[in-house]
């Protein structure tokens, strides 16, 4: 019979073991909400900073430019270094290794579920866009799809100021101003979104009423 504090033990060790990795899935899950709301200033400004710099990058140069000009830097800072530890173990004649080691032993590949998940989660996604696609441009709800109408109207003269790499520079900017501000004003502007809200609900009603031959929405739960 084992011995009661063995077992004690090992559901403690397993448990601890359980909590580690729900706190691991956690902090990867919420790593990005971490990032755009500078949980860590010093991580959020170097991915901030990062991004910005690929974006401008994009913006004056060819993406092959970009690209290559990452890599080769990559490469550099890694051969420089592997020259610097290979340098200073010749000569304090210690037998350190490879420095990227530890690196290399980590397993990198994705496994078959992980990619099959994503997969499945990704074809969801393009099935349920297919279906509202489908629905807007056969006007199944003739208000839905003058909704699509008027937006893409807009969108063409978005797309004559801008193009699409300022707008991913505009949206990189907001994404890492917009939640921090958002999280101290949350009480404002809650209630202004809502009453902009209702407004708009109130005007889409009044013109889904006047509309001759509007087709009305079926709501099932």
């Amino acid at each position: 019979m084992a011995d009661p504090m063995t077992q004690s033990t090992q559901i403690s060790s397993s448990q601890g073991l359980n909590e580690g990795h729900t706190a691991t899935s956690k902090d990867s899950k919420f790593s990005v909400n971490d990032l755009v709301h500078w949980r860590d200033p010093k991580k959020s400004g170097v991915v901030f900073g990062l991004s910005m710099l690929v974006l401008l990058s994009l913006a004056a140069f060819s993406v092959i430019s970009v690209v290559s000009y990452l890599l080769l830097a990559l490469l550099c800072v890694t051969i420089s270094f592997r020259i610097y530890k290979s340098v200073v173990q010749a000569v304090q004649k210690s037998n350190e290794g490879h420095p990227f080691k530890a690196l290399m032993d980590k397993d990198v590949t994705i496994p078959p579920e992980t990619f099959r998940k994503h997969v499945d989660l990704c074809l969801t996604h393009i099935n349920c866009a297919l279906k509202k696609m489908s629905r807007l441009f056969l006007i199944e709800d003739l208000v839905d799809s003058l909704k699509l109408a008027v937006v893409m109207w807009l969108m063409t003269y978005v797309g004559a100021v801008f193009n699409g790499i300022t707008i991913l520079i505009l949206a990189d900017i907001l994404l890492f101003s917009v939640p921090p501000v958002y999280e101290k004003n949350k009480t404002q502007i809650d209630h202004y979104i809502g009453t902009a809200r209702n407004q708009v609900n109130s005007t889409m009603a009044k013109l889904q009423e006047k509309l001759p031959g509007a087709m009305k929405r079926c709501k099932t739960e």
